[in-house]
């Protein structure tokens, strides 16, 4: 009896330690689980990302004055050239408003001729009594000399000499006057001229902004292209601004990834590309705009095709996009699976060398694509691993495989 509660209490402490010690066991079937090998290949970081297939050029029709739907010439999904009207606008202040510069203009025009005739017929004034005053500054002038001479030969007196003298001075400052008078008349009819044409190309300028605007009431395809997402009906008020529409332009087709996780903003560039698979074919793309606002965690990222475009393909279709975010290099990989939920790719179990049992080892992982995880430590090329979800094993630390 002695020694049989030595051995009974042996085999106490024993099981003790052995259930304490962390080694609890499972029995796995090798059927339920699924093993794959550590490899050393070609790896390159990708994520997965869903793509929007859009137009490659996008316009989006505006009234800038606003106004009542009057007319629509066309419906959503029609195909159009440029210069094809779509919808016509009524804006009867902005016609009033055209009207009136209409009305102000022409009445410049008139009171411009009216004043450039008034001003001929000044200067027609000021250039006949110029006349009249060179005539009598040179009888003057004659006078003068004559009388000067005679004079001289005292021929004549002092007073008739002088009287001569005076009016030569009198008629000279007179001419020098009225050229005076003349040249800044030209001048000042110069000056006026110019501006009022100034004042009238102004006006001109305003009423040819307003026929713009009038006419822009008549809403027209500023492109080839396709009328989508109208929004106009009849008797329908639009405030300036207010969208009406958009025309998508079709040249070609582009790729917006709208969900991208904002952890890879600082590693998403122009240039990176990405490829997908469509009909059995795949197909690769580049990006050439990443938009860094960030809304909900998330950015945007534009996408160009590189090479030909896949037939049938359309706008609005959801296509499967591989983003590379690293050049290819040579690495230890293990598959992607279920593991990584529970593990976080801090451990996983490796199978022993005969296959009858799989124990957690340390792991540290870094990259991944869609297929696999890059290995840094704990797991070399030929290790077998178990790699679907470990959902059910709890805290057990050795798998026992039965077939």
């Amino acid at each position: 009896m002695t020694i049989g509660g030595i051995v009974a209490l042996a085999f106490l402490i024993g099981g003790s330690f052995y259930f304490t010690s962390g080694k609890s066991k499972l029995n796995v079937d090798l059927e339920r689980i699924t093993v794959s090998e550590v490899t050393k290949g070609p790896f390159q970081e990708s994520i997965p990302q869903n793509g929007t297939v859009l137009p490659l050029t996008t316009i989006y029709l505006v009234t800038p004055d606003g106004g009542r739907v009057d007319q629509k010439f066309v419906e959503d999904g029609a195909i159009l050239k440029k210069g094809d009207p779509i919808l016509k606008l009524n804006n009867t202040e902005l016609e009033m408003n055209l009207a009136n510069n209409t009305t102000t203009v022409s009445s410049m025009l008139a009171q411009m001729q009216f004043s450039k005739v008034t001003a001929q017929q000044n200067t027609v004034n000021k250039l006949t009594n110029m006349a009249d005053v060179e005539l009598l500054f040179k009888e003057a002038e004659r006078v003068y000399n004559l009388d000067k001479r005679l004079y001289e030969q005292k021929v004549i007196g002092s007073q008739e000499w002088q009287t001569a003298q005076n009016n030569y001075n009198y008629l000279s400052q007179k001419r020098k006057l009225t050229q005076e008078i003349l040249h800044q008349d030209t001048l000042s009819r110069a000056q006026q001229e110019e501006q009022d044409k100034r004042s009238l190309e102004g006006a001109q300028q305003t009423l040819a902004i307003l026929k713009s605007r009038v006419n822009d009431l008549v809403l027209r395809a500023p492109v080839d292209g396709q009328l989508t997402s109208l929004d106009a009906e009849i008797g329908q008020s639009k405030t300036p601004g207010a969208p009406l529409g958009q025309l998508d332009v079709l040249d070609g087709f582009k790729v917006r990834l709208s969900d991208v996780d904002e952890h890879y903003i600082n590693r998403v560039f122009t240039g990176q590309t990405g490829t997908f698979t469509f009909n059995d074919t795949a197909y690769k793309l580049k990006i050439v705009k990443v938009y860094t606002q960030v809304t909900n965690g998330r950015f945007m990222v534009d996408m160009n095709f590189v090479g030909k475009v896949p037939k049938g393909i359309r706008k609005g279709q959801t296509l499967q996009i591989t983003l590379a975010l690293s050049d290819e290099t040579t690495a230890v990989l293990v598959p992607k699976g279920g593991f990584y939920q529970q593990t976080g790719g801090n451990w996983i179990f490796k199978i022993s060398e005969d296959g009858k049992t799989a124990y957690r080892v340390d792991i540290q992982l870094n990259r991944q694509n869609t297929d696999y995880y890059e290995v840094i430590s704990g797991l070399k090329p030929g290790d077998k691993v178990i790699t679907s979800s470990y959902e059910t094993y709890g805290n057990i630390q050795e798998l026992v495989l039965k077939k």
